[in-house]
């Protein structure tokens, strides 16, 4: 009897098909049905505002959501122009069909994308200029009788009577000495150093030497700052205001913050590795542990964190509020460092131990030399979070010359009729500098630092 062959079944072939009508269409019919609602919004805001008296602070625009809309037709009209002419152009170049409809997409995706980044940048545009403003006003009155737009709608405060005037208040009676100063000199120099670095690296420029360049004058930078923030002391500022305490409560908040990132690296690594490679009683249970205890936010414990620090003496003191943040920063860096070794090859550690090491010895000569980026990218997301923290500063310190800059800022809006608007928004500006600088100077390696969390072998 012989066995009849069996035939194999065909491959699976993967046949396009082109997208139907209606997902074609339907993008348009999103954008449409945005303008529709935006004309309904405009048209009932319209109808509200017949027969009601108008403010004298307002500038009332009549039909002006008609010219907004006019203005967003003729801008698409332009960009209609342009794609097409785009469209040609590619055409001809590239001897390649190209959509039309698609290039259009995304010229009105990117004049959608540039109306969003006006509306989000004006905000910080307004407090920097209410820190030039010495008349202590946030508020930008309209000026009826400018035939300006921007002027007469109070969009645009008056420029003409800016001045130095709020950012002088924050430096009255400050005492620095000469090494300060020099020192000061060399970090702005260095900073200013990064920054063409910074433009030279954008341009396609980068090299070694460069880069060795950028580390070393990285380097100086973060040691001047420390050196500066460690030896600058309450007895510098003599001003009896709070504003002239200013600069003393953005060192107090590099101070608290620069050791708390320093003790989130020592905890979260040597927590994160004995997670990720070593195999103990109860090792499951305590990642779920530092799941569980991230789902409560942090004022759910301030009693008991307060209360703690009364027993041990260490209320009103930066011992205490550090060793608080640090507590708290434990669970998510060490989640984050636990992911990152995972990533590692262990064959890398098996041969260090086959040569002699011992496991400590394997961690600091091996993982810590691989973990450049992720430790920085702890000790950032560390720093940035303890610097903008206001709730835990503010239930333990007390006294001006332990306030952080949150709290700072605080003592300039408080009272009914004494709040301090233009020294408030120049405080915000300088307080503000650092962070911008970090986040600008490292932000490839937030970048990567969150990713190489997730990453597995």
């Amino acid at each position: 009897m012989t066995a009849i062959p069996t035939q194999d079944a065909a491959p699976e072939v993967y046949v396009h098909r082109e997208p139907g009508l209606l997902r074609k269409a339907l993008p348009w019919l999103v954008v449409a049905a945005l303008v529709l609602a935006l004309g309904v919004l405009a048209f009932y805001l319209n109808r509200s505002m017949v027969g009601r008296q108008k403010s004298f602070t307002i500038y009332f625009v009549e039909r002006g959501w008609v010219r907004f809309l006019l203005f967003l037709l003729a801008a698409s009209g332009v960009l209609a122009l342009t794609s097409l002419l785009g469209q040609r152009i590619g055409m001809a170049r590239t001897g390649r069909k190209i959509s039309y409809s698609a290039v259009l997409g995304v010229q009105l995706t990117h004049l959608f994308l540039m109306l969003v980044v006006l509306v989000a940048i004006y905000p910080l545009f307004y407090v920097l200029i209410a820190a030039f403003d010495p008349r202590n006003s946030l508020f930008a009155f309209p000026d009826f009788s400018n035939p300006n737009i921007f002027y007469k709608t109070g969009l645009l405060p008056s420029l003409q009577v800016l001045s130095l005037e709020n950012f002088q208040k924050l430096f009255e009676g400050v005492a620095i000495p000469l090494w300060q100063l020099a020192l000061a000199g060399i970090s702005g120099a260095a900073l200013t150093a990064l920054g063409i670095m910074a433009v030279i690296g954008r341009a396609g420029r980068e090299s070694e030497g460069l880069n060795n360049t950028r580390t070393w004058i990285l380097r100086i930078l973060m040691v001047t700052v420390a050196v500066l923030v460690i030896f600058m002391g309450p007895a510098q500022f003599g001003g009896s205001t709070n504003e002239s305490k200013f600069l003393l409560s953005v060192r107090n908040t590099l101070l608290v913050s620069g050791i708390t990132g320093i003790l989130a690296i020592l905890l979260s690594t040597t927590a994160g590795y004995a997670m990720a490679r070593l195999r103990f009683p109860g090792r499951f249970q305590t990642l779920l542990f530092f799941i569980f205890i991230q789902m409560f936010p942090v004022f759910l414990a301030l009693v008991a964190v307060y209360t703690l620090m009364v027993l041990l003496g260490l209320s009103n003191t930066f011992t205490g509020l550090i060793l608080a943040y640090s507590g708290g920063a434990i669970a998510f860096n060490t989640w984050i460092f636990k992911g990152y070794v995972e990533s590692l090859p262990e064959s890398l550690e098996e041969a260090a131990m086959v040569d002699g090491a011992t496991r400590w010895q394997t961690f600091i000569k091996v993982v810590i030399p691989l973990s450049g980026g992720i430790l920085v990218f702890i000790f950032l997301n560390q720093f940035i979070g303890t610097y903008a923290e206001f709730i835990l500063a503010n239930i333990l310190l007390t006294g001006v010359e332990k306030w952080t800059v949150g709290i700072m800022l605080l003592s300039f809006t408080q009272g009914q009729f004494s709040t301090k608007w233009g020294v408030f928004a120049a405080a915000a500006t300088l307080g503000a500098l650092p962070i911008v600088a970090l986040f600008y100077g490292f932000q490839g390696y937030f970048v990567g630092g969150t990713v190489s969390g997730g990453v597995k072998e």
